[in-house]
């Protein structure tokens, strides 16, 4: 297994600012960061609509995880953080759309806030190469 650091940029302001990467893949892992629902200008994508945030959102992960020459089938483990608990099931309906096959390990948690407080949803992604 190559142990060689591949990095992916989204071109986000946020990546340099910070120092981050949208995501990185080390050997047979990927690792992607914290996935906001914003477009190339960073404006929000789905104001104030949860279910479409989410896809936003999935759809950065799936262009991230694909760049390091994964699909969606590699996610392993996705981590979704809402503003508002008591709104998952619209975020969960937008991952289930996504997932319905490949069912990643899965976590659902409440955040006193993100980065834009416009954002009501981001989300992690794991994916890992290899047969599943």
């Amino acid at each position: 297994m190559s142990t060689a650091r591949r990095s992916v940029s989204s071109g986000s302001p946020f990546e340099p600012r910070i120092g981050f990467s949208r995501a990185v893949r080390v050997g047979d892992v990927v690792a992607v960061s914290g996935t906001a629902p914003i477009d190339a200008d960073g404006r929000i994508v789905g104001a104030g609509d949860l279910y479409r945030q989410t896809v936003r959102c999935l759809d950065l992960i799936q262009e991230a995880v694909e760049a390091t020459g994964l699909t969606l089938d590699n996610v392993v483990r996705t981590r979704v953080l809402l503003t508002d608990l008591s709104r998952w099931e619209e975020a969960a309906r937008a991952h289930g759309d996504r997932f319905t096959d490949i069912r990643p390990a899965s976590t659902f948690v409440q955040v006193a806030g993100l980065l834009d407080p416009g954002w009501l949803v981001e989300i992690e992604a794991d994916a890992v190469a290899g047969p599943s």
